[in-house]
């Protein structure tokens, strides 16, 4: 895939629901999930890819900067949310990515109404946001060890890199 071929995958939310409709019309299964992706690592990867095998199109929703800021703090994202999008567009296993302004998805999947809703196992089944506008909830298994804040808490402790004179 090139470059410019994960541009085509992030779309306004009106852009993709047309998509969507036209995939629906074919019969494919629309699974959705989402999160803040700040600093992508092997945790969203197995939820991505997991989420993959639910259904025939995946649909990535990634909070926008001002709803990370609110929900990760000053500081948060490390990475622009147009940025993010075409980190995940780029993944073979995104079929579309949308930027949504609120700090949950609920909204968004209202007017999505994925067949099939994908979160890590962290969350309790009854704390999913959206659970009760997807036809089917599925857990992802957690890979221990891997969360953006705690990779962002490791790179803090890491030791200031000698100069190294010309």
């Amino acid at each position: 895939m090139n470059t410019l071929s994960s541009f085509s995958k992030v779309l306004p939310l009106p852009a993709l629901l047309k998509k969507l409709k036209a995939h629906r019309r074919r019969g494919r299964r629309i699974v959705f999930t989402n999160g803040c992706f700040d600093l992508l690592h092997i945790g969203h990867i197995a939820t991505l890819q997991k989420a993959k095998t639910c259904g025939e199109i995946l649909v990535v929703g990634v909070n926008s900067d001002s709803s990370v800021r609110k929900l990760k703090g000053r500081g948060r994202p490390l990475i622009r949310q147009d940025l993010r999008g075409r980190l995940l567009a780029a993944l073979a296993c995104v079929d579309y990515v949308t930027i949504f302004p609120e700090t949950t998805p609920k909204k968004l999947l209202r007017t999505i109404r994925p067949e099939v809703l994908v979160k890590g196992a962290d969350y309790r089944p009854g704390e999913i946001v959206g659970r009760e506008f997807a036809d089917r909830v599925v857990r992802a298994p957690w890979v221990p060890g891997f969360s953006t804040t705690g990779l962002i808490k490791k790179i803090r402790k890491l030791p200031a890199p000698r100069s190294k004179k010309p």
